[in-house]
């Protein structure tokens, strides 16, 4: 039996968190016994499977050195009692202390997924340095790199982060047998208190600054005044929840662009919305694109990383440069006034091949990766 361990920094809402706890639950029980390590505190901690997960004492998201070192000790004291043969780590914080840990235990196997990177566009060139020379360091220790997407592989490469004879591409799996949702659009919408006949423009995401929930706003600002029979709608909370709350009812929105905070339903709120909007600055790729494609909704979105892999021009929605707000606004604003373009569009998004999405395919591709890692070593 071939033990493995996944370890991620916490258990928030996400999808780098919801396809780590669907892969330690599911992996081939006849082959493989599975762990899952996080920082204690996640709001997903009673989503994993009964006796899987194990608590990282002062794993955490924030940059701390000092509890980030005695993260580090604590996980290789955890790896070498535990001794797996494989670690498989995830997010930025679990993957630079997990492979350093593993690599100090002498753990045979080791892959990391890249969900997205801990660098981005925004940081000072000494910060955005600082960590790309991280990941060089810690890609060294890897058996594999896997990423969610395309852009993602190519920024590593351009990067120089790893060898590329070790990177896979394994998407970021959704259940696409809960798409489209079955349910009532008229009861949704009276559950959101948004009228039946409203044109509905949806967005899923955290609000952090990654997801630049900021320029949905900033659309909605833009595009209700002309549009009294639209909603703007964005489904997920995060640092940043109450402020946006704040800003809308500063400006009159209140009721019309209306943010939910987390929530269950975000498969049913999506079928009861009419266009997929999508504002991030950096991804892995987005799952909520793939939820949004698969329910049949046509999508405007920044093109952020991995949103050209599967969002095609005027066939399932609109890519728009990053941080083109007026860019955004403009295409936005054309798909809402258009019900025709609307209906061609919407036929496009459901008709999208997102097979390679299926989270079993997933799981059964890191299988298929875990036994070549393992036979290549002996194991």
């Amino acid at each position: 039996m071939v033990k493995a361990v996944h370890i991620i920094t916490r258990l928030d809402f996400g999808g780098a968190q919801g396809n780590t706890l669907y892969t330690v639950a599911h992996l081939d029980p006849g082959r493989f016994t599975a762990e899952l390590w996080a920082g204690a505190g996640g709001l997903l901690d009673a989503k994993a499977a009964p006796g899987r997960l194990r608590h990282v004492a002062r794993l955490g998201r924030e940059i701390n050195p000092f509890d980030d070192f005695l993260a580090l000790v604590t996980l290789r004291g955890m790896l070498r009692g535990a001794a797996p043969d494989i670690v498989h780590t995830h997010s930025s914080k679990a993957g630079i202390l997990g492979r350093l840990a593993a690599a100090a235990a002498g753990v045979p196997v080791v892959v990391h997924t890249f969900h997205g990177f801990g660098f981005n566009p925004l940081q000072s060139p000494l910060k955005r340095g600082f960590f790309i020379f991280l990941e060089k360091l810690c890609a060294l220790s890897c058996s594999a790199l896997i990423f969610v997407s395309k852009d993602n592989m190519e920024t590593a490469r351009s990067a120089g982060i790893g060898s590329p004879e070790k990177y896979r591409l394994i998407r970021s799996g959704v259940r696409l047998s809960d798409y489209p949702a079955r349910v009532s659009r008229r009861e949704k919408r009276a559950q959101l208190n948004i009228p039946a006949g409203a044109l509905v423009v949806a967005a899923i995401g955290n609000a952090k600054p990654q997801k630049n929930p900021g320029d949905f706003l900033k659309a909605a600002a833009c595009l209700l005044p002309s549009r009294p029979e639209a909603r703007f709608v964005f489904v997920g909370g995060g640092e940043e929840l109450e402020a946006l709350r704040a800003k809308a009812a500063g400006l009159g929105l209140a009721d019309r662009c209306l943010f939910t905070g987390w929530r269950e339903d975000s498969a049913e709120i999506l079928a009861a919305s009419d266009i997929f909007a999508l504002t991030s600055m950096w991804e892995g790729l987005p799952r909520s694109l793939v939820e949004a494609l698969r329910t049949g909704l046509p999508a405007v979105c920044y093109s952020a990383d991995g949103v050209s892999d599967i969002l095609r021009p005027d066939v399932n929605g609109y890519p728009v440069k990053k941080g083109d707000l007026d860019g955004f606004c403009s295409t936005l604003g054309r798909v809402m006034d258009d019900a025709a373009l609307r209906a061609r569009l919407a036929a496009g998004a459901a008709a999208t091949d997102l097979s390679e999405f299926d989270i079993d395919n997933m799981v059964k591709q890191q299988e298929e990766l875990y036994a070549e890692l393992l036979a290549a070593r002996n194991l």
